[in-house]
């Protein structure tokens, strides 16, 4: 693992960055998750960073460049997002608000290892999310703009890179015994449905704003290619998702899809 600092331009980049406007609008609320949970991620890890002993010094040091990774995801996204703001979709906020303060409150209210296991179960939704984009979508990414093209397989192969942290640290917190791994298993669950209650929400909005200007023929049409999409991805999604229900999962042992080293090699 290594920490990156890519120089995106946003100036440029127009909310229906991929020809496919649906599939931009998926991903565009997407978006709006690290610029929430990744400051989320790094206070929790930071807790067991503290609460690790010296046994665990390599844990110690991946946690470090584990959080550095994420304030920067969570920096291209925040901008990213400012973008979608200004051209016509600042209700997007108003989504993001209850979701934010959820945050607030898992750390304020839940215990240190319902925050481990959520943000393990995150991860493995990311590792996933990662392969699934550089493995299943060319279709929709052919002549789609670059930078945002660029963004999404930056931060996902990243994602891939460090897929291993929250897992050993919860790991090492808390073993591998029959609770644990109930208690793991439940805290991904809780995550996959919670994050994917939000971001369902945010895309409804996004693609409601574009079909008010459409005709009854063309909204029709979006909303075919909308589900199109979505089985696609949930298809795609499942069969890596199902890995992680198993006693035996350890994301360490996952092989990087094709194409990952490359694009993180262009950025340093």
């Amino acid at each position: 693992m290594k920490v990156r600092q890519p120089a995106f331009d946003f100036s440029s980049i127009r909310p229906h960055w991929a020809p496919v406007r649906e599939f931009a609008q998926s991903y565009n609320a997407f978006s709006t998750v690290p610029a929430h949970i990744e400051p989320y991620l790094v206070k929790v890890m930071m807790k067991v960073k503290d609460v690790l002993g010296e046994d665990h010094q390599a844990l110690r040091e991946s946690i470090e460049i584990f959080n550095k990774q994420e304030v920067q995801h969570c920096k291209q996204h925040v901008a990213f997002n400012k973008m979608l703001y200004k051209s016509g979709y600042a209700g997007m906020q108003e989504l993001e608000k209850p979701y934010r303060d959820d945050y607030a409150s898992f750390l304020a209210n839940r215990s240190l290892r319902f925050n481990v296991a959520y943000c393990e179960g995150f991860e493995a939704m990311g590792s996933s999310a990662g392969q699934v984009f550089f493995e299943e979508l060319e279709e929709y990414l052919e002549g789609a703009d670059q930078e945002a093209v660029d963004l999404w397989k930056w931060h996902l192969a990243e994602e891939f890179e460090h897929r291993e942290v929250c897992f050993q640290a919860y790991k090492a917190l808390y073993g591998s015994g029959p609770f644990a791994y109930l208690y793991r298993v439940w805290a991904f669950i809780f995550a996959v449905k919670h994050i994917g209650t939000h971001t369902a929400r945010v895309a409804a909005y996004l693609n409601g704003v574009d079909r008010e200007s459409m005709t009854p023929e063309e909204r029709e049409r979006s909303i075919e290619r909308q589900k199109t999409l979505k089985a696609k991805i949930s298809k795609a999604s499942r069969k890596r998702l199902l890995k992680v229900l198993s006693p035996f999962y350890n994301p360490g042992n996952m092989v990087p899809s094709p194409g990952m080293a490359a694009l993180l090699a262009r950025f340093g």
